[in-house]
């Protein structure tokens, strides 16, 4: 159940460290800590971690420490990898609220004051996201009027990403509480890709979750080179990595919980009709055939039931006997208004 609430100003001062990994984005350093910085009300930190970076982002990262007490500096002397330098990061942080802003990302303008004033408000909300806006050049303008205050039980909100088997947050917009990070050992390495959702996941089966409805909270910087597209990139390891994401989170996170356990097989559906869906578009689209290949594959892998379904009846019909199937425009239009809705439905909303 998602419970909507009016948003109400902070009656204290409470403390938030903002942690800023970086690996040779120091062009990008000097606007990540001043976007961090720029939050009313309340008292913020930032360290940045550099990774044994080969540009000039240490020195930057140091000289914008000895202009500002508020900012610190951690460099590895040989390159550690993101989750660990996430890790490192956070370790070391002691604010009452927690950020991982990657150096290529910024923080609207007071966007920490909105988040922590719902947390301040909810004590057993345990993290808080939003409107993510991502660009490609300027950087947009931020802030605004919030329209209201979305929180969930984490275990709704956990059937919400279990039925439809995928992360709602993009996650430069999150604000973690202190005592809900401990609650978990970190990011886990097993999982490069997807880490953030997996702490997600972690984080709402034992607290509730919340999210600010109306201005972005973050701005994404789309520059061609983020790790999501060059280390990560592709729709079939997207849909890997979320499998892997589930089966860790089911097997390991939650083992005991029989209520969330439960959860799985909607998990496995979402994900075998979601790449089968893609297969299907794939081949609309003229794809190799090896990649419709590979997302049926991970179609029956994921949850074999699915043979017994209309998508699959059309795979029968196209990809599986090598036919083209047709390109419909009435059905076209019908998909991208109803894709448009949805992604209105959850900027607003965030689900």
């Amino acid at each position: 159940m998602m419970v909507r609430h009016r948003p109400r100003p902070l009656a204290s001062r409470p403390s938030v460290s903002v942690v800023i990994p970086c690996y040779n984005y120091g062009r990008y350093l000097s606007g990540a800590v001043a976007s961090a910085l720029d939050q009313e009300g309340i008292d913020v930190d930032v360290l940045i971690v550099d990774d044994a970076s080969t540009d000039d982002s240490a020195q930057i990262a140091k000289s914008l420490a000895a202009a500002d007490p508020r900012v610190d500096v951690l460099v590895h002397e040989l390159n550690q990898g993101h989750i660990r330098t996430y890790n490192d990061g956070l370790a070391k942080a002691r604010g009452n609220y927690l950020v991982l802003l990657s150096a290529d990302d910024l923080l609207t303008r007071d966007a920490l004051t909105r988040a922590v004033s719902l947390m301040e408000a909810h004590p057993r909300v345990g993290f808080v996201y939003g409107y993510a806006h991502w660009f490609r050049d300027v950087p947009p303008e931020g802030g605004g009027r919030v329209r209201s205050w979305s929180v969930w039980r984490g275990a709704d909100w956990l059937r919400l990403a279990t039925s439809r088997a995928r992360c709602f947050v993009s996650s430069p917009e999150v604000v973690m509480r202190r005592e809900a990070f401990a609650d978990t050992n970190g990011y886990d390495p097993r999982l490069p890709h997807s880490g953030d959702f997996d702490m997600w996941l972690r984080t709402a089966a034992r607290w509730d979750v919340g999210r600010v409805n109306g201005p972005a909270q973050a701005l994404y910087r789309d520059h061609g080179s983020n790790m999501h597209s060059t280390q990560f990139g592709g729709w079939l390891r997207d849909l890997t990595e979320r499998r892997a994401t589930f089966d860790i989170f089911f097997t390991e996170r939650v083992p005991g919980r029989d209520d969330l356990v439960r959860m799985r097989a909607s998990a496995k559906k979402a994900l075998a009709r979601e790449a089968l869906r893609r297969g299907l578009q794939a081949h609309r689209d003229g794809e190799d055939a090896s990649l419709v290949a590979d997302y049926l594959a991970f179609s029956t892998e994921t949850w074999p039931p699915v043979v017994h379904g209309v998508l699959w009846r059309v795979a029968q019909a196209g990809p599986l006997r090598g036919r083209q199937l047709p390109a419909v425009a009435a059905r076209r239009f019908a998909s991208r208004a109803r894709r448009h809705l949805v992604w209105r439905h959850a900027r607003r909303y965030g689900t």
